[in-house]
């Protein structure tokens, strides 16, 4: 009896181990049903999954590997959408990296982001990386795609992460680290190469298609010039070899229509080691674009019931402090001392301008007041980022001012940007709008941020103008409206700015008197349509390819001589010309007319007038279009009207 009790006993506690095994198992596997993206995707019969290089979860940007348990929203991203070329940039920054520390023991790596239409990484190695290092890489690169490798994540503590850095005796990752203060970090690794990095990154280097090394560069580590200089090292890639070729031939035009080659070419302007970087010396033809473009700009403003004024190049540091500059600008500024008096010399023009302001008590009837400036400010920008015009140290601005009772902003904001579709109409160019929302660094109230920016967004959208939100990358003093140009290869270049403030008016103590005979605060627009115009003249000049418009051409017409008895003659042309206020060149030299005209073409002069036997018997002129287009014989007079009428419709957009 007693045997078969223990027997009952012990199959009867057999059978609840059993069946409490067989629960527990179902919950452990219940909990661990999970599945990688790429799994999901395929179950739920998504068409083309070879094109998904990864994965939205619930809105999150992931890896195709990724765990979920199979609940959630999941959205494809594919090779050839904008995120997707995103992640395979980066990921071909990575397969780069590795293909660097392959071929160059002793490298040490420090990021490599994505970029537009590309990718970089730095580098610190014993000596720069040189152009005819690409080749060697890419093939390298070509051998990784090939062999396909996973890119694998994992997550670590950050000590643990720390601890392989050093040993793999890579300090600017564990400075990185350090730096971020997270508990944990991810590392990605693709063969022999192991990066920090967020991801998310394709599935494995294969999927790679189509990529490119551009060229080398020098940079500063974190873009501090007194860390170490390191070597960059550029590259493009797209989602397969069409598109490739597509950016490598706009490439190859971009370097065609490069202004500084071009700048060389049309005796434009220069640049000299021996007066300073980022300072422009302008030539005769580069200073007469300038003076018809400013002169044009003037009109304008005048047009628009602007009023011209002018302050000095430098002003109290105490005025600077005030302003808020002091504080949250001042590595941008250079500074003097006069009489042991702190001076900064002027990076914007807004203090004069509320000076200005300042010198007289205003009423509400006064206002709005538009004061226009064409001023040259300094700001210091590193020397490894100044670029021929479009990156410079001394700049003048078409800047403005508008200030105005609260109830006046919101036309007066419509009003600079109908200023800004009228110019750019002007020049060709279409543009994009984006609103820069408060910066970390920044001065003036929650409130004030709060109506200012709500100011310019109400005049966006009751002009029905499509914009993008740009988060935190507003001016320290307000949020502002950024035009992004679209010139003829589709880059985008930001000049114009609408910058509405409520702050600076307040530390200078800006007051109008209002209806009820009471003190109010103004508000203030800081505007510039074109923006910097040597910034402007670069892209212009990229943008036409040299090829100016010819009311904006330094040189619009050259008179050429077929032989010297016709001299005479076109010394009598080219002073009409100049009378009737045509920019005008002669060449009477006794060489072949073809050799005239070539060179004229490289000059990219809209007009080359022959001067033949019979222009000289009947009074007129043969001309010739740079494209190569011969007109009719036409009499000088016709020809003065064709040009004046040519020049009075592109200057009004017609």
């Amino acid at each position: 009896m007693i045997y078969l009790g223990c027997l009952f006993n012990f199959q009867h506690d057999m059978m609840n181990k059993m069946t409490n095994n067989k629960e527990s198992r179902q919950e452990t596997e219940k909990k661990e049903e999970r599945f990688s993206s790429l799994e999901m995707l395929r179950d739920r019969g998504l068409k083309d999954i070879n094109r998904v290089l990864a994965v939205r979860v619930n809105g999150e940007l992931c890896d195709l590997s990724c765990s979920i348990e199979g609940k959630e929203v999941l959205e494809p991203v594919y090779a050839e959408s904008q995120e997707g070329l995103e992640i395979l940039r980066h990921s071909a920054s990575h397969v780069m990296a590795m293909a660097v520390k392959e071929l160059f023991p002793g490298v040490k790596v420090t990021i490599g982001p994505a970029i537009e239409n590309g990718f970089y990484y730095d580098f610190d190695y014993e000596r720069p990386f040189r152009e005819e290092d690409l080749p060697k890489i890419e093939e390298k690169m070509h051998e990784i795609v090939k062999a396909d490798y996973p890119f694998t994540r994992k997550e670590v503590t950050s000590r643990e992460a720390i601890d392989f850095f050093l040993s793999e005796g890579e300090p600017y990752k564990v400075e990185l680290i350090e730096d971020l203060g997270a508990e944990r970090v991810s590392l990605y690794s693709q063969g022999s190469f192991t990066d920090l990095c967020r991801g998310p990154h394709i599935s494995s280097s294969g999927k790679i298609k189509a990529f490119k090394l551009t060229k080398v560069a020098g940079a500063y580590w974190r873009g501090d010039e007194k860390r170490p200089m390191l070597s960059r090292i550029y590259g493009v890639a797209f989602h397969d070899q069409k598109a490739l070729k597509e950016h490598l031939k706009r490439l190859e035009e971009a370097k065609r229509r490069d202004h500084v080659r071009l700048g060389a070419q049309l005796d434009l302007f220069s640049t000299h080691e021996e007066i300073g970087a980022g300072m422009i010396v302008w030539h005769p033809k580069g200073g007469i674009l300038r003076h018809v473009l400013e002169e044009f700009e003037i009109r304008e403003h005048l047009k628009r019931g602007y009023e011209i004024v002018k302050g000095p190049q430098i002003l109290k540091t105490e005025l600077w402090k005030r302003s808020g500059h002091f504080e949250n600008y001042r590595e941008n500024m250079y500074f003097t001392e006069i009489d042991q008096q702190s001076y900064g010399i002027k990076p914007m023009n807004c203090l004069s301008h509320m000076m200005i302001y300042n010198s007289a008590l205003r009423s509400y009837r006064d206002l709005p007041k538009r004061y226009f400036e064409l001023g040259l400010v300094h700001r210091h920008e590193r020397s490894g980022v100044l670029h021929g015009l479009l990156r410079v140290r001394e700049f003048t601005q078409d800047d403005a001012h508008i200030i105005c009772t609260p109830e006046q902003l919101d036309q007066e904001i419509k009003g600079v940007l109908d200023f800004v579709k009228d110019m750019m109409a002007v020049f060709g160019f279409e543009y994009d709008l984006e609103i820069s929302t408060r910066p970390e660094k920044s001065i003036g109230s929650d409130e004030d941020w709060e109506r200012a920016t709500r100011a310019l967004i109400k005049a966006m959208e009751e002009n029905r103008l499509p914009y993008r939100i740009n988060e935190g990358d507003g001016a320290f003093y307000g949020p502002k409206i950024d035009v992004k140009l679209k010139d003829a290869l589709e880059r985008k270049w930001q000049c114009a700015t609408i910058q509405c403030d409520f702050t600076l008016p307040d530390r200078f103590n800006l007051a109008y008197i209002d209806r009820d005979g009471q003190k109010h605060r103004p508000a203030m627009i800081h505007r510039v349509i074109l923006g910097a115009l040597e910034r402007f003249i670069g892209i212009l000049i990229e943008h036409y390819a040299g090829a100016f418009p010819t009311w904006l051409a330094p040189v619009q017409a050259i008179l050429l001589t077929v032989t010297d008895r016709n001299i005479p003659y076109g010394e009598i042309l080219r002073g009409h010309l100049k009378d009737a206020e045509i920019r005008v060149e002669a060449d009477f030299r006794n060489e072949k007319l073809s050799l005239k005209v070539r060179e004229a073409q490289l000059q990219k002069i809209p007009y080359m007038l022959i001067i033949g036997d019979r222009e000289c018997q009947e009074e007129g002129l043969t001309p010739r279009l740079r494209s190569g287009k011969n007109l009719s014989f036409m009499k000088e007079k016709e020809f003065i009207l064709h040009i004046q009428e040519e020049i009075r419709q592109r200057r009004e957009g017609l």
